[in-house]
């Protein structure tokens, strides 16, 4: 069976990111027959408008959904900017809205802050937009890492073992919801 391909995607494009940092510890939680792809080009999308969509796509927009459409599974991880996901995320969201590449993709959601909530209200918020966009967050497929700073270390090491924890139990559900979607593609071909 093929490699399972996961894209993660960071809503932060600070560099020192807890929520990148995040993904880069998740990539090392996969096993063998699993990867993770942290997708860093969310600034190359240029702003969302209907009529240059209605055109040929970009290059970088075209890029985005590539790697979108190339994945088994999607894990989001994002901060919290005044109650909301950032503008960078929303608008590659946008970007695939009519296209449609999210469309029943098994999918994880992360947010992470320094506020004891961890971001809860992004979180809400992203989840409702990808909902929209029939994305298939798991169940049980969202977690809210408060206080991250005092979780991952300096050197970008999550080190929180009740994080750790729960982070490979949906991990485990999610690569368990690929190879069920892959049996059934399977069975239909």
């Amino acid at each position: 069976m093929a490699k399972i391909k996961i894209v993660g995607v960071s809503g932060s494009l600070r560099q020192q990111s807890f929520n990148t940092a995040l993904l880069r510890n998740v990539a090392g939680l996969l096993p063998a027959d699993a990867e993770l792809l942290i997708y860093t080009e969310l600034a190359e999308l240029p702003l969302f408008n209907p009529d240059i969509d209605a055109l040929e796509a970009t290059p970088a927009v075209a890029h985005w959904r590539a790697a979108l459409r190339a994945a088994d599974s999607l894990i989001f991880s994002t901060p919290e900017y005044a109650h909301g996901v950032p503008g960078a995320l929303k608008n590659a969201l946008d970007w695939v809205v009519g296209s449609g590449e999210l469309v029943d993709k098994p999918m994880l959601l992360f947010s992470a802050s320094s506020s004891p909530t961890g971001g809860d209200k992004a979180s809400a918020h992203l989840a409702g937009t990808l909902q929209v966009m029939t994305g298939a967050i798991i169940e049980d497929g969202e977690l809210c890492v408060g206080s991250v700073g005092k979780k991952i270390d300096a050197n970008g090491r999550l080190h929180d073992e009740a994080t750790i924890t729960l982070i490979q139990a949906m991990l485990l559900a999610l690569l368990e919801q690929i190879k069920t979607n892959r049996a059934a593609e399977l069975s239909m071909s």
